[in-house]
């Protein structure tokens, strides 16, 4: 096992596809494949939750990076979900891994499909979290609610987050402020916060996802990775309905909706979500 963990794992670079990829590595290399991890909207590698990405580390390798355009990586962002897939693999391939497992996030759940259907002997195993199929449920454009909390001002700033990953219960909004006090605590080689540009491309790349279209999930059936989905039970950032169709249209797809949850289910229930993830991908080895 490697020495650094999420608060000190010391940022690295790569090139390909003419990006200086930024990433970090760190955790239990072994006989599965690296975890690699796509972002949400607007986020970098610093916006993990470290109770996340360290439980996964005791027992495989993670792997956290910034696509194209994103904080310390060079380049643009892409205007499409598509692009940003390709970047993503041109990435991994320039890890020299010939294979991984793929944990995507809200926006970067969309990357994540989309990287399993392009790139299918690339991704072993899938995990979906809070995150929807091309032409979901409200996914044309930010919900009214998210549009709401994106919209509002916060001081301090990070209290965004609690309205984002966590409903209105006095629980959820418990594990938030618990979430927040885990969040900031790398206080070295932090990620500069994203520019000005990326917001307006990664819309972009939203809207054309989920614009309207006919057998909106047919495409799903051409993904064949055994896949895990997750959220909670209230999610007003990609409405909960877009987990259950992700499931019902994905061939060996499992689904898991945590109680009294908003979008950001994992963070809410850090351990529980690991053991699941866990579970769920070392079962699939058999």
């Amino acid at each position: 096992m490697t020495t650094h963990t999420h608060h000190t794992a010391p940022t690295m670079f790569v090139e390909a596809n003419g990006i200086r990829f930024a990433y970090r590595r760190f955790g239990t290399p072994g006989g599965t494949p690296p975890l690699v991890f796509h972002i949400h909207f607007t986020g970098t590698m610093d916006h993990w939750d470290p109770q996340v990405t360290d439980g996964f580390a005791r027992e495989r390798e993670v792997i956290l990076f910034n696509n194209a355009g994103i904080s310390s990586s060079s380049g643009e962002v892409p205007a499409s979900i598509e692009a940003m897939a390709d970047h993503a693999a041109a990435f991994i391939k320039a890890l020299r891994l010939s294979q991984v497992d793929v944990l995507g996030f809200s926006l970067g759940g969309l990357v994540a499909q989309e990287l399993a259907l392009s790139y299918p002997t690339l991704v072993r195993r899938l995990v979906l979290v809070g995150t929807g199929p091309r032409s979901g449920e409200g996914m044309v454009t930010l919900t009214p609610e998210a549009q709401q909390i994106f919209g509002a001002t916060y001081d301090p700033p990070d209290h965004l987050w609690l309205g984002v990953f966590f409903t209105q219960s006095e629980a959820s909004q418990a594990a938030g402020r618990a979430f927040l006090k885990r969040f900031r605590r790398r206080t070295e080689g932090c990620d500069p916060d994203v520019n000005d540009k990326v917001a307006p491309a990664q819309l972009e790349a939203l809207a054309k996802w989920g614009a309207p279209r006919e057998d909106r999930f047919a495409y799903l059936q051409s993904l064949r990775q055994p896949t895990l989905v997750v959220n909670g039970d209230n999610d007003v950032i990609i409405y909960t309905i877009n987990s259950y169709l992700l499931q019902q249209n994905i061939a060996d797809a499992q689904l898991i909706l945590y109680p009294d949850a908003s979008h950001g289910s994992q963070y809410q229930y850090p351990d529980r979500f690991v053991r699941h993830v866990s579970m769920f991908l070392s079962e699939q080895l058999a």
